[in-house]
């Protein structure tokens, strides 16, 4: 076997269209060529950091080394380490198709990308909303805002700001897209989405201690997918979700953790379709119910 063949940059261009291809299969998406384009369109290995990459190893084996720099490596359903130590990764391309799908951004649309990391997703996401739309993207922490800020600098639709992710954004949106774990919605991703607009992010309580990779994970966590409808919101469950947990102002303990954490353990998750925002909720008809927000099961009304 040769193993000193190198790829060229037409042969990359098509292990990027079937990367593309494979990983909306894989998240069950069909008829959406934009979402395909852009992860076609995206070079993933210009966002992981100087080699050598260290991917996140299966069945909880913390991380390993890959033994080249070839960009080919890079196009996998696989996490790679951004900031290992903490356990910050470039997550699961399948996942964020999938959620992506649901975040149903358009061209013109105005996203707030929240925990950008260094920058793929955020570079999906300007591809997705074209020259007419925007993108902010937000990173906490100052060692992934500066190669976030340089990865995407030759995209004229994107504004990278080092900042806490509860305090952004600071305008109406169509879309807050959030990276990490939270155990509540911040009030200001919930009240600055437009009519129609979409919160995506993954709800959960984490781990009690860190992971043995580094960083506190999640010990039970969902998606979910909170779209704007007047005054109302309707909820989505967008599958099973393991993030690194929140930093900054969402990094504390919650009073709410463990009616969270019964509330994942009962299961039903599943079967929420409205968010009830500054309300508690109907008793019996929530799967959670806090004490001025819920997620129920009965629609939007």
């Amino acid at each position: 076997m040769n193993h000193s063949f190198v790829f060229e940059d037409a042969d990359l261009v098509t292990i990027r269209r079937a990367y593309a291809r494979q990983m909306l299969a894989v998240a069950g998406i069909a008829g959406d060529p934009a979402l395909e384009d852009a992860f076609a369109a995206v070079p993933r290995e210009r966002f992981l950091g100087p080699p050598p990459w260290r991917m996140v190893a299966a069945h909880g084996g913390g991380y390993r080394d890959l033994p080249s720099s070839d960009p080919v490596l890079a196009y996998q359903d696989v996490n790679f380490a951004l900031v290992a130590e903490r356990g910050v990764n470039n997550g699961s391309p399948s996942l964020h198709a999938r959620w992506l799908h649901h975040a149903g951004l358009k061209k013109g649309s105005r996203v707030a990308h929240i925990g950008a990391g260094t920058g793929y997703y955020t570079a999906l996401m300007a591809h997705l909303v074209g020259p007419e739309g925007h993108v902010t993207a937000v990173e906490f922490d100052p060692a992934l805002a500066g190669p976030a800020r340089g990865n995407l600098a030759g995209l004229g639709n994107v504004a990278v700001v080092e900042g806490d992710g509860a305090e952004w954004p600071k305008e109406t949106v169509d879309c807050i897209y959030v990276n990490f774990l939270v155990q509540a919605p911040a009030e200001r991703w919930i009240e600055s989405l437009a009519p129609g607009g979409r919160l995506v992010f993954p709800l959960g309580v984490p781990r009690p201690k860190p992971s043995p990779s580094g960083g506190t994970h999640t010990l039970y966590g969902a998606g979910l997918c909170i779209e704007r409808k007047g005054a109302r919101f309707a909820a989505r469950w967008l599958g099973p979700a393991s993030f690194v947990h929140a930093e900054g102002a969402l990094a504390g303990g919650h009073d709410e953790t463990g009616l969270l954490k019964a509330a994942f353990e009962r299961g039903g998750v599943e079967f929420v379709r409205s968010l009830r925002w500054n309300e508690p909720g109907v008793l019996g008809r929530c799967w959670f119910r806090g004490k001025d927000w819920s997620l129920s099961y009965d629609e939007p009304s």
